[in-house]
């Protein structure tokens, strides 16, 4: 009989991707398959032609770009010396998770499901094509998707003899057990944020404990949106970076979630205990240092401020003692009570931990070795470096807008890395942020004598100003910036540092402040009222343009007003100016990088 193994491997930026990987192989395991579910760089690629039976689960970041955890698997797809049957022994599926209000929706599902084509794979269903757009998120697509695939998958492997599929009522066991220690058998909690060993460069695994300098409110008191300047000492840290790069912050729950997370679910935070893992080839978390306390993990590991997924309530209702609460959970995690699910969680922002306290019989009675399986790991949070290294030797800056709106629940939603840092009092002693840096999507002209037009408004400014330092040092002149904001007077960051570049000739400055008068003016009307110098930069002179900021109207916006330049200046037709932006684009002479 054929081995009933499947492979699940993912790409995940933002954990949804994981999350649907996690959900398959627990339903896999119900249906017993031996199942492994991998990020797609943790797993071995040269074993893929070995591989029978694979489930690909992917999202799709930025301008069509493949997440960080699937980079160098996805070079290695690519590569143009794999053999038209490397895969022809292996029967797979695709599952993409995008946002179709992004131009290039879905675009590594799609590509990665044609190049298994290429190289032989057999595909037991169309590509999926999840949508964060749709009013019941990825699910309405991932569900009927999945029942599918099952039935596809049980006709190739159907069950063992007398073996039926785990009914959904059965809790499967926990990824990893407890192994509780002696009182004094860990070292202090301080301890487990140590410098980087010499010699290895920073990275997610080995973050650089870099000292914070100064963190600095650059709007006005009165200002609705509170942004800060914050800087950090690398030195010694081997650590190098260039404009358009970012480095990435690993974030902390603050003291006093973690107090009421630990006296809801009665935990002691001061125990201390080893990770075990339940199956044998389950690998140990990486992020996690052993041994460790409850207080660390909570602090340092469990997102208890992320919204809550579908799973969570799904595994939570397994442990309810009060059938109230256990028909609400079921319900949330049943395909008909996601609308509901949705606007008790995702139209409010509810937290984990504010819905653990709405079910807080069923919160008493969560076994602590199902932590993991209950909630996800702290991810990294990525920042545009907004200095350089030739301006600002060993240092790191970075532009940050404190989080903070109010939805309908009472209190205030809180974005988790930038309330911390906001909060973080460099003068009142040593205060360390774990850190490293990586290659950012923007890449700036390797001849410093190419001018460059600049399009960052608010904190969408950052890489310019890192752009900008970078070529001053070298004694460019060519840098054009269009700083948009609301109200000169309260949120023009760094406008002492412009106006000095601008008087020194080392900069062309244009503003937007959209309040400061009757009718609203952004970047888009400044970029139009300039068409005349644009176009000679662009035409006469190979200028390159650079976008960066809020993705919500701003991009299209901008888009439109650059398409009207070109044809009130160039003299192009509606179609020709689309086209010489494309061209743009293709060449890599017009970049942008914008977020939600």
């Amino acid at each position: 009989m054929t081995e009933r193994r499947l492979l699940i491997l993912f790409g995940s930026q933002t954990g949804t991707a994981q999350d649907t990987a996690e959900r398959i192989g627990r339903e896999a395991k119900r249906r017993h398959f031996q199942c492994r579910v991998e990020a797609l760089d943790s797993y071995d690629v040269a074993n893929l032609i070995n591989e029978l039976l694979v489930v690909f689960v992917c999202a799709t970041t930025g301008q069509g770009d493949p997440p960080d955890n699937m980079k160098m698997f996805w070079r290695f797809l690519f590569r143009k010396n794999l053999p038209p049957t490397s895969l022809c022994q292996m029967d797979y599926a695709v599952l993409g998770l995008g946002d179709s209000s992004y131009p290039k929706f879905n675009f590594i599902a799609k590509k990665l499901y044609k190049r298994v084509l290429q190289l032989g794979g057999n595909p037991l269903l169309p590509v999926a094509l999840g949508d964060d757009q749709h009013d019941l998120g990825p699910d309405a697509v991932v569900d009927p998707w999945l029942l599918a695939l099952w039935d596809k998958i049980l006709a190739l492997y159907p069950l063992p003899p007398g073996l039926e599929v785990i009914s959904p009522d059965v809790c499967l066991p926990p990824r990893y057990t407890l192994h509780y220690l002696a009182e004094d058998s860990l070292h202090s909690d301080s301890s487990l944020l140590q410098p980087t060993p010499p010699r290895a460069l920073p990275s997610e695994l080995h973050p650089f404990a870099a000292r914070m300098v100064s963190n600095q409110r650059i709007t006005a008191e009165s200002h609705f949106q509170d942004v800060r300047l914050i800087e950090f000492d690398v030195t010694g840290s081997g650590i190098t970076f260039s404009a358009g790069d970012v480095v990435m912050i690993q974030p902390q729950n603050c003291p006093e979630d973690v107090q009421q997370f630990c006296q809801l679910l009665r935990l002691d935070p001061d125990k201390c205990f080893l990770l075990k893992p339940t199956e044998p080839g389950t690998a140990l978390p990486a992020h996690l240092l052993q041994p460790c306390t409850i207080r660390h993990l909570v602090t340092h590991y469990l997102d208890i401020s992320c919204v809550p997924r579908r799973s969570f309530f799904e595994l939570l209702s397994h442990f309810s003692t009060n059938e109230l609460e256990r028909e609400k959970l079921q319900e949330f995690s049943s395909a008909q009570g996601q609308e509901e699910l949705y606007s008790y969680c995702n139209r409010p922002r509810r937290t984990t931990l504010e819905a653990l306290w709405d079910f807080p019989h069923t919160t008493s009675a969560i076994p602590p070795e199902y932590l993991l399986d209950l909630i996800p790991r702290i991810r990294p949070r990525a920042f545009s470096i907004a200095s350089s290294m030739l301006a600002h030797p060993g240092r790191i800056q970075i532009l940050v807008a404190v989080v903070r709106y109010k939805t309908r629940l009472s209190k205030p939603r809180r974005g988790l890395c930038s309330t911390w840092l906001a909060s973080l009092n460099p003068e009142q002693g040593d205060v360390r942020v774990p850190l490293w840096v990586k290659k950012g999507g923007m890449k700036f002209p390797a001849n410093p004598d190419t001018p460059v037009i600049m399009i960052g408004p608010g904190t969408g400014v950052a890489p310019f100003r890192a752009a900008i330092q970078e070529r001053v040092a070298q004694g460019q002149k060519g840098n054009c910036l269009f700083f948009g904001c609301r109200q000169k007077s309260k949120d023009f960051y760094c406008q002492a540092e412009w106006e000095e570049l601008v008087t020194k000739g080392f900069l062309m400055l244009f503003t937007a402040f959209s309040r400061d008068q009757e009718e609203k003016v952004y970047v888009q009307h400044r970029i139009r009222e300039n068409g005349q110098l644009l176009w000679e930069l662009l035409n006469g002179q190979s200028a390159h343009i650079y976008l960066a900021g809020n993705a919500k109207q701003m991009p299209a916006a901008v888009a439109e007003a650059l398409q009207s330049v070109l044809q009130l200046e160039g003299g192009l037709s509606p179609s020709e100016a689309e086209e010489y932006l494309s061209a743009l684009e293709r060449s890599q002479r017009f970049q942008s990088e914008t977020w939600s």
